[in-house]
């Protein structure tokens, strides 16, 4: 059984806080109070979820994380989600379809868990790709067309989320494969 830090409570309470009011709009006692009660619950129900390891290598992600680098992210991860949408409009709006799916699979050499989630996530976040699939340090991703896993082939996005977590970078994606019949799939 895992302990639940102090630190790590107070930063989800603030976060989620932060996040009831830029979804309600309102900062009136009322709401506040709404919000506190929601949030406490939320972090109940986490607290008892936290209490227990379900995968090697899970750690407090608060400990693990590079505060500094964090809004660096986010403003990358926002700027790749805006292009992607455009190419994907491109591609959407095109009157002869070019779309032309694959589906690649990669390995990746990660610290630790939260970064194989972080990087899941900010696929599936990045229109034209999606996360089919995560085992051990395998992933399988279906994209759209050839420039939507670019990010992924070139290292460019597994390394911006390793720098979430260490200033040690190295290659991260191995094995980088583009998956074309049902036999490669399966």
């Amino acid at each position: 059984m895992k302990s639940i830090s102090s630190q790590s409570l107070i930063v989800s309470f603030v976060v989620l806080m932060g996040f009831w009011y830029l979804m309600s709009g309102y900062f009136d006692f009322t709401h506040s109070l709404m919000g506190v009660i929601s949030v406490c619950i939320v972090l109940a129900i986490n607290y008892r979820l936290k209490k227990h390891t379900y995968f090697e290598g899970e750690t407090d992600v608060i400990y693990d994380i590079r505060f500094s680098y964090v809004p660096f992210y986010f403003g990358w991860l926002l700027v790749q989600i805006v292009i992607s949408g455009i190419h994907v409009a491109k591609i959407l709006l095109s009157p002869s379809l070019p779309i032309q799916t694959s589906v690649v699979k990669f390995k990746v050499n990660y610290p630790n868990p939260h970064c194989k989630m972080i990087l899941g996530n900010s696929i599936t976040l990045t229109p034209g790709t999606l996360t089919v699939d995560i085992q051990g340090d395998e992933f399988i991703v279906h994209a759209i067309s050839p420039n939507s896993f670019e990010g992924i082939a070139s290292d460019e996005m597994p390394r911006q989320v390793l720098k979430l977590f260490t200033k040690d970078l190295h290659p991260v994606v191995s094995d980088f494969k583009v998956l074309q019949s049902k036999e490669e799939l399966g």
